[in-house]
């Protein structure tokens, strides 16, 4: 017996299903993270993650594209003041390791007014720690420079670019605690925008400082520096005037403009674990620029140039990984552990999946990559090398930075910091050291010491992950 016709299937076909899920990640979405299908949650919020890293990478690119103009000097200049320059981003990124947290615990628990009390005390904070920082950075700049083992030619070359990047550092702090704010509440679209913008303004006038362009002055290696601080100052405005019109989840009203000592104090607590988790790793990293400089400027050269290309693809990683730490954060929130830990997991799939990729192109293209930047006999071999060396573990590093996001987001900041402090100075540097001056292999055994040990993170990671212990902090 025939029965009644079917009804026309309303469901749209995957590949529209798939198009309206992208455009809805990037123009932002109302959705609630703490239910239905993970794999569209991890969508919508990895994309403009993703997309905002990719524009940061781009920058980072065509920003020592323009550098390399200018001489080895100037490249490994800004290779050594990059190394202390991520000392102020130690501090932006603990902050904003607790600030997502916090928020993203807040908009689990369906308390969105919080989560803007708690943006504005870590607003209030970077400024003051960015102002005391820039002081002090900032009139130390040739002397940190020479600490850093520079040469004089690199120090006379590096001076300017130093000061104004060390002193404007408030763009830095803000550009990173703001983003942060929004990506906890779930609006990473806002998060992309703001970077792209800044990063549009940075791109629009880095060759025009640094080279004299139309009616600008030529500045040099300085003028990198100074449009590097105009876009991101920029950004930073545009972000303050999302958070007052109220265009995403938190909104700050000018009632919340005020102290609040519990708030501050918790925020502090978490901080100052993620400042120390970053700071580890930040130091471990000024230690291999130390080992490198004993190898010359040709060294620091290839390393740097090699080091800019290595981020374009771990900053879009590291996107992905921002997704994760929503997520968990917004799941603890809303009491669903379970939930926060299948996210990492499935989060952690499709990192390796993408960096694997790009791994694999990076180790058989190094070369002509590397040639794009330089053509300097001295340089190129080193740049090969580092490229190659440090792709090699890409599949272990896509997990691993999953990982440690995924504790910072659970507001559990000294469980990464403990494997930083065990895997980075106990084990990075020295093994860098005995791999490149006791056993010879100059420069090549601190890229092989940074491929080994950032695959023992990884695994330590994931085994630390697996016990579980995270689901139980308050925040």
């Amino acid at each position: 017996m025939q029965g009644p016709p079917l009804a026309p299937s309303t469901a749209q076909p995957v590949p529209a299903r798939l198009w309206a899920s992208l455009r809805e990640a990037i123009v932002g979405t109302q959705q609630d993270f703490t239910e239905g299908a993970l794999g569209r949650a991890i969508l919508l919020l990895a994309v403009p993650m993703v997309m905002e890293m990719a524009m940061e990478s781009l920058f980072t690119i065509v920003d020592v594209l323009w550098v390399a103009r200018l001489g080895a000097d100037a490249v490994a200049a800004v290779g050594v003041v990059d190394s202390l320059v991520t000392l102020i981003f130690a501090v932006a990124m603990g902050l904003s390791v607790a600030t997502t947290a916090i928020v993203a615990r807040r908009i689990g628990e369906k308390d969105p007014a919080a989560g803007a009390t708690a943006a504005v005390q870590a607003i209030a904070l970077g400024i003051v720690v960015a102002a005391l920082l820039g002081v002090v950075l900032g009139a130390l700049a040739p002397a940190l420079l020479r600490l850093m083992g520079a040469s004089p030619e690199v120090v006379s070359v590096g001076t300017g670019f130093a000061r104004v990047m060390l002193s404007a550092n408030v763009t830095i702090m803000l550009l990173f605690l703001i983003n942060a704010v929004f990506r906890g509440a779930g609006d990473a679209a806002i998060a992309m925008r703001t970077l792209w913008l800044a990063n549009f303004i940075n791109l629009v006038l880095d060759p025009c400082l640094i080279f004299g362009l139309g009616p600008f002055p030529r500045l040099g290696l300085t003028g990198a520096a100074v449009a590097t601080s105009i876009g991101r100052g920029i950004g930073v405005a545009y972000q303050l005037w999302v958070l007052g019109r109220g265009r995403g989840r938190i909104v700050i009203r000018s009632a919340q403009i005020r102290p609040q000592a519990a708030v501050m104090l918790n925020l502090l607590r978490l901080s100052l674990g993620g400042m120390f988790q970053i700071l580890v790793a930040s130091a471990s990293w000024l230690g291999l620029v130390r080992i490198l400089a004993h190898f010359g400027s040709a060294a620091l050269a290839g390393y740097t140039i090699a080091l800019r290309i290595i981020i374009f693809a771990i900053l879009p990683s590291w996107g992905m990984s921002n997704a994760a730490a929503t997520l968990v954060g917004q799941n603890l929130g809303a009491r669903k552990p379970e939930r926060a830990e299948r996210a990492a997991w499935l989060t952690g799939f499709y990192n390796m999946c993408f960096l694997g990729g790009v791994g694999a192109l990076f180790i058989v293209f190094a070369e002509p990559l590397i040639g794009i930047f330089t053509h300097d006999p001295a340089v190129v071999p080193i740049g090969v090398d580092c490229l190659r060396f440090v792709s090699y573990g890409y599949l272990f590093y896509a997990y691993g930075m999953v990982m440690v996001q995924s504790f910072n987001g659970a507001g559990d900041t000294v469980t990464p910091t403990l494997i930083n402090l065990a895997c980075y100075w106990l084990w990075q540097i020295p093994l860098a050291f005995g791999l490149s001056r006791l056993l010879g292999l100059g420069p090549r055994g601190v890229f092989l010491a940074i491929t080994i040990s950032e695959s023992t993170i990884a695994v330590v990671g994931m085994l630390a992950f697996r016990r579980g212990r995270w689901k139980e902090r308050k925040v």
